[in-house]
C-alpha cells in the first residue's frame, strides 16, 4: 500500500502530501531531488555539497587541497564571476 498519493495538475505539477513533507523535513522553499533507481523514482530532500565537490568546482578535480585562505579566495572569485554584471 502506498504511503501517500498525488495527482498531476494541468501544468504537470504536484503537491507533496503532508506526511511526506513531515518525513522529509521540508517546507516552502525547500529543495527536493528526484532520483531513478531501476524502475522506481525516489524523492528525497536535496543535500548540501561536500567540501570535495566545492573544491573540484573551484580548483579542478585533480588539484591538491589548498590552504583555507585560498579556498575562501577561490569562493569569492567564483561568486564574483557568477554574479558579474556585464
Amino acid at each position: 500500500m502506498p504511503l501517500a498519493r498525488s495527482r498531476l495538475t494541468v501544468q504537470c505539477q504536484i503537491s507533496v502530501p503532508a506526511e511526506i513533507r513531515r518525513r522529509l523535513g521540508v517546507g516552502p522553499g525547500s529543495a527536493i531531488e528526484w532520483d531513478e533507481r531501476g524502475a522506481q523514482v525516489v524523492v528525497r530532500r536535496a543535500g548540501r555539497h561536500s567540501s570535495r565537490e566545492v573544491h573540484a568546482v573551484l580548483f579542478g578535480a585533480d588539484a591538491p587541497p589548498p590552504p583555507p585562505a585560498d579556498t575562501k579566495a577561490g569562493i569569492r572569485k567564483r561568486m564574483r564571476a557568477k554574479h558579474a554584471r556585464g
